[in-house]
């Protein structure tokens, strides 16, 4: 374990993805194009963009080769804390899902393993080898793309079916994925069940096998633990994590589970610990206030709540 902060983090925004597949509709592509750019405007270099799955099933993201390409075609950022390159992860659940974000120009995809046999089951409909085969193909198929991948391993504190998930369960997987070729493995605390000592658990058995500089920390904030296992994850020399505006979020297979951590949260620690993230908090305020608008709610992270109180006049105490 570190006792030495790195100098800058990551922040993978998931909200266009991850936050916006549990709503109860689904918004419309202008909608999700116009989320995707603000939080572009806000400072985030790498924002999921959607997902190449069944409409079906995930209605939700139906259009996500329109919103992928949209995003795509828009200027690239050139100045102030938007400068440089911008990464549009996608979801791809199988090969036929990645042919067809590689048409719509994907340069980055995602492949979602399960650390819980019954999860995967539930989740994908196959066990957690099938599934790593299913992704041997399309881990075939980026590669000679020249297209990057990640691996999100789901339930690695707890599952929703199987209650707590050992250690080794998801050092196995998570080492499946690097094996297979996975640049980046982000490890999803689902149900948000997750406390520090549980996740310093799962990361010294992780690490045994994945390098912390390969890995993402993605948790749920359903008991409150989000963000203290974003620090207990720095601890161990974690320096990504995954967050949605707004704590946008939830997982329609993990019934109760409540959103991602809030973008804004992850900020306001990395900015008060000295950790560069290259996000405006303030923009990304503004973009949780206005999702939050068209979504019929008020923003769900206590900081944005407390920056607009202040804007508002607010004493905050």
């Amino acid at each position: 374990m570190t006792t030495s902060w790195p100098a800058a983090v990551r922040i993978v925004e998931v909200g266009p993805r991850d936050g916006l597949q549990n709503e109860p509709f689904p918004l419309p592509v202008v909608a999700r194009v116009e989320l995707i750019l603000r939080l572009v405007g806000a400072g985030l270099k790498s924002v999921e963009a959607g997902a190449f799955v069944s409409p079906k099933r995930v209605p939700q993201m139906d259009g996500s080769a329109a919103v992928l390409a949209r995003v795509l075609a828009g200027p690239p950022p050139t100045t102030g804390a938007t400068a440089g390159a911008v990464d549009y992860p996608v979801l791809v659940p199988n090969l036929q899902g990645f042919e067809a974000a590689l048409a719509a120009g994907a340069q980055t995809v995602a492949v979602f393993a399960a650390a819980s046999e019954t999860f995967s089951r539930h989740n994908i409909h196959c066990s957690i080898a099938e599934s790593l085969e299913r992704f041997r193909a399309v881990a075939g198929a980026a590669r000679a793309a020249g297209v990057k991948l990640r691996g999100y391993v789901s339930c690695v504190a707890g599952c929703p079916y199987e209650g707590a998930i050992v250690p080794q369960a998801v050092a196995r997987v998570a080492a499946a994925l690097l094996a297979l070729g996975c640049e980046e493995i982000s490890l999803g605390d689902t149900i948000g069940c997750g406390t520090p000592a549980s996740i310093r658990r799962m990361l010294e058995a992780v690490l045994r096998e994945v390098p912390a500089e390969r890995l993402a920390g993605h948790y749920h904030d359903t008991y409150g633990m989000a963000v203290a296992n974003v620090y207990a994850s720095l601890e161990f020399g974690v320096a990504v994590f995954d967050a949605a505006v707004g704590g946008l979020g939830g997982c329609p297979y993990a019934p109760g589970a409540s959103g991602n951590v809030a973008t804004e949260e992850l900020v306001w620690l990395f900015d008060g610990l000295g950790i560069a993230t290259g996000v405006d908090l303030e923009a990304l305020v503004d973009t949780a206030l206005w999702i939050g608008n068209r979504l019929g709610r008020t923003p769900g992270s206590r900081v944005a709540r407390a920056v607009l109180a202040r804007r508002a006049g607010g004493s905050g105490n």
